[in-house]
């Protein structure tokens, strides 16, 4: 075997290790999964991230759902994976948004560094869109859509509540792009964070939302 037939083997090998799914069903109701940590990005009460049951789910039994109803708007609970950190690569998760006035949404996070330092591709079902930022030294920055104006805030998109939906977010480099049950909604482009990151899940104030089928790909 020749060495570029070597090289392609080796990354191969490295591109499927660094691929996994979580469905959550070998967790305990009402604890948080194993290899997962919990933060929050601003302040308000704690975040109360745990295993429930949901039958409905995509892979029943048992889902990792954020149960806080705290209404401090700028709160956003997080629950970090602290599997593979990863720099390029894509993030998938099913969800669905079970209840919240002030905000109902649902997000995935990558090259998390710390809480004050990440991107997230979010979806809410009270405002009807999706939106990609950044969150840099704790300040939370949208992200326009390549080919929309600067000062455009994500995309309009009907993101149904009370049941389960997809999000998933493919990165490379600099270039994201963002999918919604399938259809890729808007591409976007950033340089604030270049090296690997850990992947996670996101919610907002005192947004109760469900999370199954966590899937990672990357390098």
């Amino acid at each position: 075997m020749g060495a570029q037939a070597y090289l392609l083997l080796g990354f191969l090998i490295c591109s499927v290790a660094s691929a996994e799914t979580i469905r959550f069903d070998g967790g305990k109701p009402g604890t948080l999964p194993s290899d997962w940590a919990v933060a929050m990005t601003h302040a308000g009460g704690e975040p109360r991230w745990q295993i429930v049951s949901d039958p409905g789910a995509p892979s029943p039994p048992y889902v990792l759902a954020q149960l806080s109803q705290d209404r401090t708007a700028g709160r956003f609970p997080l629950a970090i994976w602290s599997g593979a950190a990863i720099r390029n690569g894509e993030v998938s998760v099913a969800f669905k948004t079970v209840s919240g006035a002030i905000d109902q949404a649902a997000g995935i996070v990558w090259r998390y560094q710390d809480p004050n330092n990440y991107y997230i591709v979010r979806a809410n079902a009270l405002e009807n869109n999706i939106v990609l930022y950044k969150v840099e030294k704790g300040v939370r920055l949208s992200l326009a859509p390549k080919g929309k104006p600067s000062r455009s805030y994500g995309v309009k998109h009907e993101v149904p509540k009370g049941q389960w939906n997809t999000l998933r977010i493919v990165f490379n480099d600099s270039h994201f792009v963002v999918y919604f049950n399938r259809e890729q909604v808007f591409e976007a482009e950033d340089q604030t964070f270049r090296n690997a990151g850990r992947t996670g899940v996101w919610t907002k104030a005192d947004s109760v939302t469900y999370f199954d089928d966590f899937s990672v790909n990357g390098n």
